[in-house]
């Protein structure tokens, strides 16, 4: 198995001319035939018995070829490739050009990995980031844990007030007829949540356990019960239990149970230096996005499209891995949202042409500045992946291409010259009019990166 001919009909394209020779063609037809005798019938023999030249007689030569040409397609083509030393991308597309007792022979068309140049890729500016962690932050995130940790205390001496957990039998009643769903016992219902219409919650506070009465709300307009919207109907209750919840206080014994610290005060410094990380972490992938976007930009070159369908498809299967590891799959998702894979395709494309274009850049720069990855580093990396996957290292080896491994290392070096080649400027604060003395302190206050507050969803019921 050897390459015959080579030939570039332009800059994007090659054509890759192979051969295999007629012992091992006939080696791997003798192969196919002794896999398929024992289900050929031939007159006068008995299954499985007729010779392979009868065979080839009754049914021609080419009724075993198909098989053969499957089988040599792979390594010749391989072996044809690493002589050629093409570099290529995207599914070669492959014709025969002869096949009989001489041997075989084959083209494969290729797409050709593009040339790409990038310039000016040391000492771009960027902007700093910076990392502030206010007591509101840490407050925060201290009373999200202080709440994990509240108890339920029963209230038998007061009325509901806001804040209480009430405890309710309900039944909704519209012209004086029940409604589906509108009934319910030993409902929990945190009075001033805003989980039920407007008007519910706040018509139970001043009652008192056992209390018994009505409540009178009416339906938004906009509730996707068509039946029920912007209807005036009557709730009957019956409060059975009120609730309130307790705060375990801020002193060592809390952080002792929430902790590995003895104090607070050292629980409250490990809250500060995790918000922190997490604030720089944050800052550091979009400073890595904005790297990657100045690369993308620089980057000059044609690049083939096959390059962006390759990785679509590579995004598709992550995303249909990510789903099987959730109990789904890519089709049944497709089936519940009423989407196509070509719409999620589309979706995707514009992040697969952000992901080639950086990889083409670094890979550009790792080569002009000659940035090599050392049998260390690679091993490093294997061990990396090995305890990602939980495996162990010699598995990792044999399922990844050393030099796969070695490309990455490479571009991860590229991507750390680049970045700490950079020069950051801190952001210039826009002019802004004469502000009070309070307004100022207020905004020194804020961290530049502060993410908004997540919107936590609230299933309906038919009170909600």
């Amino acid at each position: 198995m050897s390459l015959k001919n080579l030939t570039r009909p332009d800059n994007t394209k090659a054509v890759i001319e192979f051969d295999v020779d007629a012992e091992t063609f006939d080696k791997a037809v003798s192969a196919v035939y002794n896999r398929k005798k024992g289900n050929i019938t031939l007159p006068g023999f008995r299954k499985g018995k007729a010779p392979r030249s009868l065979v080839e007689k009754m049914y021609g030569k080419g009724f075993l070829y198909e098989d053969a040409i499957n089988d040599l397609l792979p390594g010749a083509f391989e072996d044809a490739l690493k002589e050629s030393a093409l570099d290529i991308v995207g599914r070669p597309e492959f014709e025969i050009t002869s096949a009989d007792d001489k041997g075989l022979v084959m083209t494969a068309t290729v797409t050709l990995k593009p040339e790409v140049e990038i310039a000016d890729y040391k000492g771009i500016t960027l902007t700093k980031k910076t990392i502030r962690v206010t007591e509101d932050e840490i407050s925060a995130e201290i009373n999200t844990v202080r709440e994990r940790n509240a108890r339920n205390i029963d209230i038998t001496d007061r009325p509901a007030e806001k804040g209480d957990i009430a405890v309710i039998d309900f039944e909704g009643f519209k012209d004086g007829v029940p409604f589906e769903g509108g009934k319910a016992e030993g409902h929990e219902l945190k009075l001033g949540s805003g989980q039920f219409i407007p008007g519910f919650e706040e018509q139970i506070v001043g009652h008192n356990v056992g209390d018994e009465f009505d409540i009178n709300v009416t339906f938004p307009k906009e509730y996707h019960a068509q039946e029920l919207a912007g209807a005036p109907v009557v709730f009957k209750i019956r409060l059975n239990e009120i609730k309130a919840v307790e705060l375990p206080a801020l002193d060592d014994e809390f952080a002792k149970d929430v902790s590995d610290f003895d104090t607070f005060a050292e629980y409250k410094a490990d809250v500060k230096a995790t918000i922190e990380k997490r604030k720089k972490d944050a800052a550091d992938r979009e400073t890595d996005d904005e790297i990657v976007d100045i690369l993308v930009s620089k980057l000059q070159g044609e690049i083939p499209a096959c390059m962006y369908d390759s990785e679509v498809s590579e995004m598709l299967n992550q995303y249909d891995q990510r789903l099987k590891s959730q109990g789904l799959d890519l089709a049944t998702y497709l089936k519940y949202t009423q989407s196509t894979v070509e719409k999620i395709s589309e979706e995707l494309r514009p992040d697969a042409e952000k992901r080639v274009k950086s990889r083409l850049a670094l890979e550009k720069i790792a080569a002009l500045e000659g940035i090599v990855a050392s049998e260390e580093e690679i091993a490093e990396e294997i061990a990396k992946i090995a305890k990602a996957y939980n495996m162990e290292p010699e598995k990792v080896e044999a399922l990844v291409s050393k030099d796969d491994i070695a490309a990455d290392v490479r571009v991860s070096k590229a991507a750390t010259l680049v970045k700490d080649s950079a020069v950051f400027k801190a952001k210039r604060a826009p002019a802004k009019k004469k502000e009070s003395a309070k307004e100022t302190a207020d905004e020194a206050s804020e961290t530049a990166d502060a993410a908004p507050a997540e919107e936590t969803p609230v299933k309906e019921t038919a009170a909600e």
